[in-house]
């Protein structure tokens, strides 16, 4: 993004930006349905009917053949209305770029991506911020008013403090898991995953349970390898800590980018066992591309796998 910063401008020009952004560079390939983030067939029970030949089997409905006495099958209707909730992280390591973007603003671009193009179709959407001194709840609504009031919030969201004490992404997920959603739907966690994969993989493994999953980790270029421009003084943005790291030893920059690559393989191992589609945006690339190259990936997934059987009925037909 050229020019000035989303932050620099006022409230209405910033929206204004966020929405002609998305729905401009977007329109047409992701027509709203929020198959085209994260693609899957719905899981609603419809009712059951005797089996004929060329059903899938896997839809067999046993309670339902037990009691009559014949094969019956149980068909599935797809999700007509989707709850999207997402969890954004907006802690200090979130207040840093030496790309384009920020990383916090990066993380407005991809909250207004999954706003944007569910919003058109009726769905609720949610979120939950996980910020300095607490976290904060926005309840699920519909319609594009809502959806910019959200998103003005976001970017109101005041920089995080050095060596304040902030939630966890781990503790956000947990609440937003007991809180959030009140029906199978879409979540969207937002965050640079740099804390130990142990904080968070468990609680989003518990999401994925019962909800489609998409991790959207934002990386800034730094965060990956060392420039070569002598003495630099780094800073740590959770904590506040000042190292100086002499950035002219070559093998100094070499160990980094090594340390750097094994961070991002277990956040990305963390995220598989975690049972989340993983989308990294980068503050130095294209993240439109880069969105569009993930649900192009996932579209083709979603057709080469077969239809996953649905959950078992109990009740009567």
């Amino acid at each position: 993004m050229n020019g000035p910063g989303l932050r620099d401008l006022a409230p209405e020009q910033a929206l204004r930006r966020l929405e002609l952004t998305v729905t401009r560079r977007l329109d047409g390939l992701l027509q709203g349905d929020h198959l085209g983030l994260l693609p899957g067939p719905g899981w609603e029970p419809a009712e059951g009917r005797e089996y004929v030949a060329g059903d899938d089997v896997r839809a067999m409905d046993w309670n339902l053949t037990a009691r009559m006495t014949a094969p019956h099958v149980r068909d599935r209707v797809a999700d007509r209305e989707l709850e999207t909730w997402v969890l954004v992280d907006a802690t200090a390591s979130m207040d840093f770029g030496t790309g384009r973007l920020e990383k916090r603003d990066l993380a407005v671009f991809a909250v207004a991506a999954a706003g944007f193009l569910t919003e058109r179709t009726g769905n609720r959407l949610g979120a939950r911020i996980v910020r300095d001194g607490g976290t904060r709840h926005l309840p699920a609504r519909t319609g594009r008013a809502h959806l910019l009031a959200l998103l003005g919030t976001l970017l109101a969201e005041p920089r995080g403090a050095a060596g304040r004490a902030a939630p966890s992404l781990g503790a956000g997920a947990d609440l937003l898991r007991r809180t959030g959603p009140r029906r199978r739907g879409l979540i969207v966690v937002v965050s640079d995953f740099l804390e130990e994969a142990s904080e968070w993989e468990r609680p989003l493994r518990l999401l994925g349970a019962r909800h489609q999953l998409l991790a959207v980790e934002v990386v800034d270029p730094r965060e990956l390898a060392l420039p070569d421009v002598g003495m630099l003084t780094l800073v740590d943005p959770e904590t506040g800590r000042r190292r100086e790291v002499p950035t002219a030893s070559r093998r100094l920059r070499e160990r980094y980018a090594a340390a750097a690559a094994r961070q991002r393989e277990e956040i990305a191992a963390g995220l598989r066992r975690a049972g989340a589609a993983h989308l990294r945006l980068r503050t130095d690339g294209d993240w439109v591309r880069d969105l569009v190259r993930h649900v192009l990936a996932q579209r083709r997934v979603a057709l080469a796998a077969p239809a996953p059987p649905p959950p078992p009925a109990g009740g009567a037909a």
